[in-house]
């Protein structure tokens, strides 16, 4: 299989190197609105690069979109529109209404698609949700999801993140519909400035929480910030009413007890979340591969990335509103 990868930056420039080492894939052709930035990224793994993105497409049998988030939805669209299979990094457009028409053509395509929601893959991730659908954890009470990265982007790109909780807490949202099966029903937001004022002249807030009540009753907490000291901090609970679980909680999690007796952490402390979830990523694309031969469906559709991010639109309206939202108030 030929694939096509469209974008060459920091996602692109990682995921090209995971490409060229996947079984299945006998060519890898890169291309990026920067061509010299393409033959970098094709001659560091051994791929070939395309001289602009359109000849990319001609040449391929499958497409990963690893582009800018603003070209995400453009990009859908060409590679649909030529019947080639396709995966794209989340999300699908910078908006929610681009977010919906692009998962309507999609949809109506029939063309195979596949969402990148990476932690969808991470073995911890697939053992809790295996717990709570086999009823092992019992009835799920209550969870708590943390999203804490090590240090705040460049200014630069505040202005096009969408927000903290559409930008970086739209992976939460994914991976508790994934676990638990269940939809949010309701969301309540509160954010501030505490680290870095850059945040504040775009209206966006470095730290913030949430809690949010399930379409099941199950209640929950998330923290999430641009700044962790210590490093890349990804962790969730689960409390259920015959188990209670942690993921991302090892000896690499950013995180000290200061309860006397207790051993530090071996660590290093995860550093960034290309590391945490190397092997997540990596799964991913396998996967794809599969759903590019039709040999399986997607697991994880347009479909997914309008509810995750119709979640992230909740709390972000909440967050400037100072009430609670309700998913009904948000277009679907």
């Amino acid at each position: 299989m030929k694939v096509a990868l469209l974008g060459a930056g920091r996602i692109g420039h990682f995921h090209a190197g995971l490409l060229s080492a996947t079984p299945g894939v006998d060519e890898l052709i890169v291309a990026d609105a920067l061509p010299d930035r393409a033959l970098d990224v094709a001659a560091a793994v051994g791929a070939r690069a395309a001289s602009s993105l359109d000849a990319a497409l001609d040449d391929a049998d499958a497409v990963v979109i690893a582009a800018a988030t603003t070209a995400h939805a453009d990009l859908i669209r060409a590679s649909i529109g030529r019947g080639l299979p396709t995966f794209c990094e989340k999300p699908l457009a910078d908006d929610l209404a681009a977010t919906l028409a692009v998962a309507r053509t999609i949809e109506e395509s029939g063309v195979p698609f596949q969402l990148g929601f990476q932690r969808r893959y991470d073995p911890g991730y697939r053992e809790a949700r295996r717990l709570v659908e086999s009823g092992e954890l019992g009835t799920l009470y209550a969870f708590r999801l943390a999203g804490h990265d090590p240090a705040p982007p460049h200014e630069s790109y505040i202005p096009q993140s969408g927000g903290l909780f559409r930008d970086f807490s739209i992976h939460d949202f994914d991976i508790l519909r994934w676990v638990t099966g269940s939809e949010v029903d309701e969301v309540y937001a509160d954010g501030g400035v505490r680290g870095f004022p850059m945040f504040a002249k775009y209206g966006d807030v470095d730290t913030a929480v949430a809690t949010l009540r399930m379409t099941d009753g199950a209640l929950g907490v998330l923290t999430v910030a641009r700044h962790d000291p210590l490093g890349y901090d990804i962790r969730a609970e689960f409390f259920g009413s015959r188990d209670s679980i942690s993921l991302g909680l090892g000896p690499r999690t950013p995180m000290r007890s200061v309860e006397p007796g207790i051993p530090a952490s071996a660590g290093p402390a995860w550093p960034n979340f290309l590391e945490r979830f190397g092997g997540a990523y990596s799964a991913e694309l396998t996967v794809f591969l599969g759903v590019a031969r039709r040999e399986e469906a997607s697991p994880c559709t347009a479909h997914d990335g309008v509810q995750a991010l119709r979640i992230a639109e909740a709390a972000t309206r909440s967050l400037h509103e100072h009430r609670p939202i309700r998913l009904s108030e948000i277009p679907s």
